[in-house]
Formats: C-alpha cells, structure tokens, sequence
C-alpha cells in the first residue's frame, strides 16, 4: 500500500532529477549486496526530519526505520555525498539561469546558534552572547552554498573564516572577490590574499546610520541564513558531531535547489 505524500516529499520530476545526478556522479562504482530499501523513501525521511525538525525516534512509522534513515544520512557525511550533491545541484541550477557553473564572487559570514542537551562541542560567543556553535559559510552572489563549516562559538570570526575559506582553496577557479563585514577585517584581508589570491573586500555601514539598513552584497548571505532558518532542525544545533551539522545544512540547501531545478 502506497504511503500518503508529505509536503516535504520529492516530485518525481525532482526525484528523477536528483536519481540522474546520484547514478552518473555519485554511485558509479557501487559495491557490495544490492540495496533493498527504496532509496527515494530515505531521502524523502531524511528531508522530512530537517524540514520539520523532529526527532529521529519519532518519524513517522510509514517511511522506513529511523535507525536505517540514520545510517543513510551518517554514510552520505562519512563519504561526502552531502557535498557532492549540493555541489552538482549548485552547478545544474546556475547553469539554468545563464550563469557561469564556477563563481566568480562569494560572500562569507557566520551565525551563532544555541546547542542542546545532545552533547558535543559548544563554547560561548561574547558577542552574541550565545552558547552554542557558529556556522560559517560562504555563498555565490545568488546565494547558493559553497562551503560550510560548523565549529565552537568561541571561536572568533576572523579564525573561524579561515577554516570555512580552506574548504574552497583550490575548488573554485574564476574565485577572485569575496565580501565579508567588518568583523573581518585587518589580519584576515592580508591572509587571504596570501593564501588563496583572493581580494576579501569588506562592506561597511554607512558612517552615522542607525538602526537596521540592507547591506550591498551583504545581504544575499543573510538571505541565505534565512532560508536555512526554514529548517526546524537547524533552528538550534541539535546534532552532536559538528559534521553532522554541517550535512543538515547541505540537505536544506539541497532541497531548495532541486526545487528551483524542477519545481512542483
């Protein structure tokens, strides 16, 4: 008996796209017993728990087993099948626009949200005044994800940016301008052009404004927190492993990218 659809379910379209990715890409060399549980039922599981946020013992009993869920979304991070998605995605839906498939510009900025009870690293941000994790990422100028890193609030933003930058050394070749805040400034312009030549150009308030005001270039990064905000599960860092974090953030992206490639 076929289940009842959930919102957060793929399409067929979507899935037939995202299946089209996995075999060419990702499970071109797959070894071991063929696989028995439907692999779409996974990915419509492991959606279904960062878009709403529930818990793993509580998924609802008409998609597989949560420890089979689980252990799916645990191999992916362990492989790096997160990334690897979330980067072809990036590509199909970039290309779709007219776009070049490699970035030319980016944008980086953090956020500090509150841990849980779950356990694993956590430190107190002074400046935010949250004890928790930070989660630093670096965006195209559409706003779509090049890296993430997930790392102890304590952490400082001029050091944090240094390790999410070193998840794109090397990867983005037309990569020449990156904007940041203030936050960044002084030390971590020089470091960036020493290690990876690119220009790290700061945005800065207008001189007297007060109150809230849009940012050039520095909104599209907010934007993109805003959209990761619209998965429960990432509301705090529930995860245990940092890396874990970081998957949950590549699958919110995932989602919306494959929705903007095949829309409902």
């Amino acid at each position: 008996m076929e289940r009842r659809r959930y919102d957060t379910d793929l399409t067929d379209k979507q899935w037939e796209t995202l299946l089209a990715l996995l075999m060419e890409h990702v499970f071109t060399k797959r070894l071991g017993r063929p696989r028995v549980i439907c692999l779409r039922e996974i990915f419509d599981a492991i959606l279904y728990v960062v878009r709403t946020g529930c818990q793993w013992r509580m998924l609802p009993h008409d998609f597989p087993k949560w420890q089979t869920v689980y252990y799916h979304l645990r191999q992916f991070r362990i492989r790096g099948t997160w990334e690897q998605i979330s980067d072809l995605l990036r590509v199909g839906v970039r290309v779709s626009v007219g776009r070049d498939a490699c970035p030319s510009a980016a944008i980086i900025d953090s956020q500090s949200v509150k841990t849980t009870e779950a356990g694993g690293p956590h430190g107190y941000d002074a400046g935010k005044k949250i004890n928790g994790r930070k989660r630093h990422i670096v965006v195209d100028t559409m706003g779509l994800l090049l890296a993430v890193v997930v790392h102890v609030a304590a952490i400082q933003d001029r050091d944090g940016a240094k390790l999410v930058m070193m998840r794109i050394a090397g990867r983005f070749s037309r990569l020449k301008l990156i904007w940041a805040d203030g936050g960044y400034a002084r030390k971590l312009v020089d470091w960036a052009q020493a290690f990876g030549s690119w220009i790290l150009e700061i945005v800065k308030r207008p001189e007297g404004q007060k109150g809230f005001v849009v940012l050039p270039r520095r909104w599209v990064v907010e934007r993109t927190f805003g959209w990761i905000g619209r998965s429960r599960r990432l509301s705090k860092d529930y995860e245990e492993l940092e890396k874990t974090s970081e998957a949950m953030v590549h699958i919110s992206m995932i989602h919306l990218m494959i929705k903007r490639l095949s829309p409902s």
